[in-house]
């Protein structure tokens, strides 16, 4: 039986395309929804790719270990961004790696790097695939490239359930990891959109952040302790719940993206499952007093697990409202108590702001256990009884990135870009943004900034802290097929240059890679840049790991 493969260009697995029939008809109600959009097209089948030949030879000394296979080449050239997915839709792959490598364990991974090094070749660390800046594209000229899968370092390797940690390797995936823990009742809690193909080693390189919006979201705060291997040698910090000894290694090698060692696994924070949940959906008129009141529940010490306020415009887009009014996604759950004061007194700061719930608030959190069904994927992981509009982005959430390949097929121009700023200058800055990215999308699109047809620029709060939100911006609109990067590119380095000078970080939690790096070159300090130079330069000599990405070596 043939296994079953992810797609060459997209996301999700090849099974999961959908047929030209119902592209044909999601085109149809596309340009009904949005005014925009066009007949389906096909992908460029794999077999009419045109592929670069390889510039290494599969070295025969190591098995299995290498291989030039095309499929694998293509596989791993590009990650999932809206302008990856739309290159590897046309067929263009113009950076394969040309060797891929599949290690078993550590040895292997070592083994990658001295040969690699000795070649003169770049590796670079491939966890999930799913990066959407450019962090996995070999965009490095002559230089031969070797992309180094991790998917087979996938196990829990130890549980500590006293201290409540587990050590793991970094293939494992979000589902892989969940899996294997829930045989101890216990949870990372950690779902990025993502969850379904990232892994670990790719969250703590990527400083990845988890769907849920306050308090431990980011796997900074549920890292304990990080084994990487460098050309120069292994470096693992020793396991603490906290340290006062100096600069903390884990948090050198958390966001550095591969380019100070290969991280093979890590020692996390777990926790037991939540037994008890309750959602609600909360109706504002007015975005700017929806985020008032946002910013009063994060400064409250509630902590919410979802906190997450869609601008009416983002709540029509989401299918989780008229389009009319704002929409704030709020959730709380708990391991051990009931979460039914707690929704209760946030549901009394919203209505204070104007909000009306959705649905009547929940009288009382029902345990897990009482629940149809069980707890074993991200869908499932969030269930509750919130309430439709809620049930409604929830779903259109996780559908999110297969969809963005129907639109891609149809004609739509469809992504994303997120930053974080303090609540002092919130208002402020979401206005600029918001008049920035309108304004360049209708000159690139030829379209006019409001009514039928027009684009669609919206926003929502997805992480949500005592001292500000993580703003994150949808752009939806006529995609110039053929010239579909172009177009993009020019509307992300307007939206970039207005978060930059709004005062904003570049990213909030889809990491650097090679498309943020000249505006992360203007946020980050230059004797920071100068010392990461310097610790690069220590921990890899030969500049082979993942060169280009933050710095210059």
């Amino acid at each position: 039986m043939d296994e079953r493969r992810l797609k060459h260009w997209g996301w999700g697995y090849e099974d999961q395309a959908p047929s030209e029939a119902e592209l044909r008809e999601a085109a149809v109600g596309i340009r009904e929804r949005f005014g925009f959009g066009g007949g389906p097209e096909e992908p460029v089948p794999l077999e009419e790719v045109e592929l670069r030949a390889s510039r290494l030879k599969v070295p025969s000394a190591f098995g299995d270990l290498f291989s030039d296979d095309r499929y694998e080449r293509v596989a791993h050239a590009l990650g999932k961004a809206y302008r990856d997915v739309v290159r590897g839709f046309r067929g263009e792959f113009e950076n394969p790696p040309d060797l891929v490598a599949f290690p078993k364990d550590e040895s292997e991974i070592e083994v990658v790097l001295e040969w690699a090094e000795a070649e003169g070749a770049a590796v670079i660390p491939f966890g999930g695939g799913t990066s959407v800046v450019g962090g996995v594209e070999a965009r490095l000229g002559d230089r031969p490239v070797v992309s180094l899968d991790l998917r087979q370092l996938d196990r829990v390797l130890e549980v500590d359930g006293e201290s409540l940690a587990a050590r793991i390797q970094a293939g494992a995936t979000g589902p892989g990891l969940e899996d294997q823990l829930r045989e101890h009742g216990l949870t990372l809690r950690h779902f990025p959109q993502s969850f379904e193909y990232s892994t670990l080693g790719g969250w703590v390189a990527t400083r990845a952040g988890g769907h849920f919006a306050t308090l431990y979201t980011h796997i900074d705060d549920l890292v304990e302790s990080v084994r990487a291997i460098s050309p120069r040698g292994t470096w693992q910090s020793r396991r603490l719940p906290g340290s006062g000894a100096g600069p903390s290694p884990d948090r050198a090698l958390i966001g550095s993206e591969g380019i100070l060692g290969v991280i093979a696994e890590a020692w996390v924070r777990v926790r037991p499952r939540p037994e008890f949940k309750s959602s609600c959906g909360v109706e504002f008129e007015d975005f700017p007093a929806a985020a008032v009141a946002v910013r009063e529940i994060a400064q409250s010490g509630l902590n919410p697990a979802n906190c997450r306020l869609l601008d009416a415009m983002e709540a029509g887009i989401m299918g989780a409202g008229s389009g009319e009014k704002s929409l704030l996604v709020l959730g709380f759950e708990s391991p051990h108590l009931p979460v039914d004061e707690s929704m209760r007194l946030a549901l009394d700061i919203a209505q204070s702001h104007g909000g009306v719930p959705t649905s009547p608030p929940p009288g009382r959190s029902i345990p897990r256990a009482a629940k149809r069904g069980s707890v074993g994927s991200a869908s499932r992981q969030g269930r509750d009884d919130g309430g439709s509009a809620v049930e409604s982005w929830r779903g259109a959430f996780l559908l999110a990135p297969y969809l963005r390949d129907t639109f891609v097929a149809c004609g739509v121009l469809s992504e994303t870009f997120e930053t974080a700023i303090t609540w002092d200058r919130f208002e402020e800055f979401h206005a600029d943004v918001m008049a920035a990215v309108r304004v360049k999308v209708a000159a690139v699109c030829g379209t006019p900034a409001d009514g039928d047809g027009a684009p669609r620029v919206s926003c929502r709060l997805t992480h949500v802290y005592p001292d500000g939100p993580a703003p994150y911006f949808t752009v939806l609109a006529p995609a110039i097929r053929g010239g579909e990067v172009e177009q993009w590119d020019e509307i992300k380095a307007a939206a970039a240059e207005a978060v930059i000078e709004g005062g904003g970080t570049i990213t909030h939690h889809h990491a650097v890679g090679r498309d943020h790096r000249p505006w992360y070159d203007r946020q980050r300090p230059a004797p920071f840049a100068a010392a990461l130079r310097a610790a690069k330069a220590e921990l890899d000599p030969g500049a082979i790991l993942n060169p280009g990405v933050l710095i210059d070596p």
